[in-house]
């Protein structure tokens, strides 16, 4: 039987999919041992904790001045500075702490390679940048638009910012941005990039995307650049064979609140592997799922990507997200809190007692 020209793709994007899952250098972790790794840390209850805050001793004791520690990193032979925003009673922040910083072969690679300095985002301490600023923590972390905590951002040999991680994500994941920035990859591709060398997700891109009534149908016509729409859109970016994604759709978007908040959104899923389906993109631009998240860089799944109402991108989730912080989420672009709140984490700490209130009376689950 003649091979189509789509077997062929497909053979062609396994073939490169498996050469570069054997090629991933140090960090080769097949994906099944990273699912069976990462499987307990996507589902937790993420309302503020007893956590106090406090850094493991690895942690480099810093005077606040980001650029004398950056150069005393490079002077001592390593690959760069690691800057580590997180607050007090954050779930994250503790999950951070247990399951990544519990890593014994995570931390001697990080303190091989970098030093780390942990901050509050709430400090009100003045401090030096790694560019030489002064500003406060706080302004700080406003600037480096540190939406979610933990934060990391890691500032490489070059002295530049080489990339940011906004949020919790699996250990198998850290370990990918440690290696990708200590070996200056940063230098000549993107995390995206970088990461799509160890992906299998090529062989799943046929396959189907869990549904849910809240999605709209294609055709996708999501452009909102002429015409303004009556409401926000939320873009729902997955992969099959994605364990985050399926917690995202049997726990966080199955509460009560959160699907209460979500009737606020006209509401699309795409596959990222999707290289047929047409969107309307709200700038209105004409591409695939697939061309559509490589333009945004995307290098996780899910990611939730929030428009206002005349297209611009207002906010994302790119990191494992539960209830309490989705909740948020919806809330803030919702209300367009961001307007006078620009990073959402100082938006939320003043709401958290508010919110847990909400919580506390919700259902567990939507009435179907």
């Amino acid at each position: 039987m003649r091979e189509t020209r789509h077997d062929t793709m497909r053979t062609t994007r396994w073939a490169c999919g498996l050469a570069g899952l054997l090629a991933f250098s140090a960090l080769t972790i097949a994906a099944p041992e990273q699912a069976r790794e990462s499987s307990t840390v996507y589902s937790f209850d993420d309302r503020p904790t007893g956590y106090d805050g406090r850094h493991p001793d690895w942690f480099k004791q810093s005077f606040l001045d980001l650029d004398e520690d950056l150069r005393e990193a490079l002077r001592n032979g390593k690959s760069g500075l690691i800057v580590y925003f997180g607050q007090a009673h954050c779930a994250y922040c503790k999950a951070i702490m247990e399951d990544t910083f519990a890593k014994s072969d995570l931390v001697e690679y990080l303190v091989r390679h970098f030093d780390i300095v942990g901050l509050s985002i709430h400090d009100i301490r003045e401090l030096t940048t790694p560019d030489g600023d002064s500003l406060t923590v706080r302004d700080y972390s406003i600037r480096e638009d540190a939406q979610f905590t933990p934060t990391l951002a890691f500032f490489g040999k070059d002295r530049q910012k080489a990339l940011t991680l906004r949020g919790f994500y699996p250990a198998y994941e850290v370990r990918a941005a440690l290696e990708y920035v200590a070996d200056a990859h940063y230098q000549t591709m993107s995390f995206r990039d970088y990461l799509a060398q160890a992906s299998p997700q090529l062989l799943f891109e046929d396959e189907a995307l869990i549904p849910d009534p809240f999605f709209m149908q294609p055709p996708f016509s999501l452009d909102r650049s002429v015409f303004p729409a009556s409401q926000p859109l939320a873009v729902i970016f997955e992969q099959p064979k994605c364990h985050a994604c399926d917690v995202l759709h049997s726990e966080p978007l199955q509460d009560a609140v959160v699907r209460e908040r979500l009737a606020g959104f006209d509401v699309v899923q795409l596959n990222v592997w999707d290289d047929e389906t047409p969107v309307l993109t709200p700038d209105g631009q004409r591409l695939t799922p697939r061309q559509w998240a490589k333009d945004l860089d995307l290098f996780y799944t899910p990611t939730l990507i929030f428009f206002d109402v005349q297209g611009q991108e207002i906010f994302r989730i790119d990191s494992v997200v539960q209830f309490f912080r989705l909740a948020g989420v919806l809330r803030y672009v919702a209300e367009k809190a961001y307007q006078e709140n620009p990073v959402f984490q100082h938006w939320k700490f003043a709401q958290n007692k508010a919110e847990q209130e909400v919580f506390s009376r919700r259902p567990s689950k939507a009435t179907p």
